[in-house]
């Protein structure tokens, strides 16, 4: 064999080696997770309870325009619709749970993640035909397009900044909203009260009246008999006085 002809054949074999090895399948990601112990871009700790962080991280989702449903006190799922064009859409889903840290009353750690899913839209053509028995097998073809919005993509955001910007503002917010307190685990005593008395019912009565005494007579004056002057009594009261 000639020099120039191995060497054309063997540089054919290479170049079909190579080809075949970018050919190959790409490994799969989830076979590349590490499961580190080290820092999570996904959890963050926080100084405060697991009830204030929670209710902090809601309230960063509803001012960015998520969605939020809230059934436990201790995890927060948002929802947020973006459409970058015509025929795409994206729906952002956000997890959230929170948890005691190593100090179950004041310290909290929470872990989000965040879901990003795309949608296209497909059109599909369908088509019918239609027989005229008059004019014989004549058949008419009648198609109709129908659009729909098909789930292409869904993946876990796996940006470090993106969760630094959200943690942030949970942060910001646990420091501008009042914090709930714990009660203190004092003795509380308690006490019978007595049971009142009940007081007889009042009736209305009318106050008693006194009889009526007729007033005592006292007996006439002895007066001594005077005489009389009968003139005088039998005229009338202007004559008897001319007559005194």
């Amino acid at each position: 064999m000639p020099t120039s002809l191995f060497k054309t054949t063997a540089a054919s074999l290479c170049g079909l080696f190579m080809l075949a090895a970018c050919s190959s399948a790409p490994t799969p990601k989830f076979q590349q997770e590490l499961f580190e112990t080290g820092a999570s871009p996904y959890a963050r700790n926080f100084n405060s309870s697991v009830t204030d962080t929670c209710e902090a991280a809601r309230r960063a989702l509803l001012s960015q325009g998520y969605l939020t449903t809230m059934t436990r006190n201790d995890t927060v799922d948002g929802t947020k619709n973006f459409q970058p064009s015509g025929d795409t859409h994206v729906v952002v889903e956000f997890h959230v749970v929170c948890t005691p840290g190593e100090e179950a009353s004041s310290t909290s750690i929470v872990y989000v993640n965040a879901v990003q899913n795309g949608f296209a839209l497909k059109k599909s053509d369908t088509s019918a035909s239609v027989g005229l028995s008059v004019l014989g097998s004549l058949s008419l073809p009648i198609r109709s397009n129908s659009d729909a919005m098909v789930k292409i993509s869904s993946e876990t955001i796996p940006s470090g900044k993106f969760y630094d910007r959200f943690f942030g503002l949970v942060d910001h917010y646990l420091q501008t909203v009042v914090r709930t307190q714990p009660v203190v685990n004092d003795r509380i005593e308690t006490h019978v009260l007595p049971v009142p008395v009940e007081a007889a019912p009042l009736t209305a009565t009318a106050p008693a009246i006194a009889p009526a005494t007729a007033p005592l007579s006292t007996p006439a004056a002895q007066t001594p008999d005077l005489p009389i002057n009968k003139a005088a009594a039998l005229a009338p009261a202007s004559e008897a006085g001319a007559l005194r």
